[in-house]
């Protein structure tokens, strides 16, 4: 029998791990046709079914479960050795893995002072909005927006967040008050909802239910910065954007964001000295941002209403 390419193996175990397609795609950067066309064709070399349709999903035949979970480990095997040959080839790269909002708006403006510190370490970084599986993916660690509550990872809290609403200063009419939102272009992205906001300001509004929406929110602070609309920024990613004058923030309130910023990596790597110094970067850079933070003006918090 023809031994099927390793990239449609991959992608059928994708497929039944995330009982999507779509999913399949996301976390292995392929869009979803090519994931469908590696499976059919993977089938085809077999000549067993592996999935069938099932409503807007997908359901994993008999089959198609048993030589899931045989490729999941295997696919593990295969990962570490690679990572072991890697590592033993250029024991000075650390990989890591962040969504692509947080790379481009916080970790790269930044990586100079660390690349100036620490010249025997090559950082290698990977974006991708797709959660990192640290015994598949090609990642030592890695910069996760969530709850914290991963299994088989450490998590380290890095830091809290706020939202607050900015707008271009070239925007026509800017609002004057919070009820002035009505009359604008809401800008939104998949996990910043406006209606903590709302409340916060005593607007009994419900969420937005039109405009555009983005699945990152660099894209949603960008169509922002083009006067697009009025976009709901997260402190973390807002940059020196309203410094220097490409955005600026709209009324004295924020919100706290119920997601956190934590630093994920294998129990393997705990003792690792590369993250060790890379952890203690990342500490300095947020310590540092807050001290800015806190000799600016201070802003009024959550509890303070303003009028609508």
């Amino acid at each position: 029998m023809h031994v099927p390419p390793m990239q449609a193996l991959r992608a059928f175990e994708a497929a039944a791990r995330n009982r999507s397609l779509s999913r399949a795609a996301d976390s292995l950067n392929l869009t979803h046709g090519a994931i469908s066309h590696q499976i059919k064709a993977l089938e085809t070399t077999l000549g067993v079914r592996l999935i069938e349709r099932a409503g807007r999903g997908i359901r994993v035949t008999e089959e198609g479960e048993r030589l899931a979970t045989r490729l999941r480990g295997a696919l593990a095997e295969i990962a570490d050795a690679l990572r072991e040959a890697a590592e033993r080839s250029n024991p000075r790269r650390l990989r890591v893995s962040a969504t692509p909002s947080f790379a481009a708006r916080w970790l790269l403006p930044r990586l100079g002072s660390f690349l100036a510190q620490h010249k025997d370490i090559d950082l290698d970084v990977r974006s991708s909005m797709a959660l990192v599986d640290f015994r598949r993916d090609d990642a030592d660690v890695a910069i996760r927006h969530g709850f914290g509550s991963w299994p088989d990872v450490h998590a380290e809290l890095l830091m809290s967040d706020t939202f607050f609403p900015v707008c271009s200063p070239r925007l026509p009419k800017r609002p004057a008050r919070p009820a002035d939102l009505a009359h604008h272009t809401l800008l939104r992205s998949d996990d910043e909802a406006w209606k903590p906001w709302f409340d916060a300001v005593g607007l009994d509004w419900p969420e937005p239910p039109r405009g555009p929406i983005f699945n990152d929110s660099a894209l949603m602070l960008q169509a922002c910065a083009e006067g697009q609309g009025v976009a709901l920024a997260r402190r973390s990613l807002i940059g020196h954007d309203i410094r220097n004058g490409v955005l600026m923030r709209l009324f004295d309130i924020d919100v706290p964001a119920p997601r956190r910023y934590y630093l994920v990596y294998p129990p393997r790597l705990a003792g690792s000295p590369k993250l060790a110094l890379f952890r203690r970067w990342l500490a300095d850079e947020i310590a540092r941002d807050e001290a800015d933070a806190s000799v600016r003006p201070r802003r009024a918090s959550v509890k303070r209403r303003l009028r609508p």
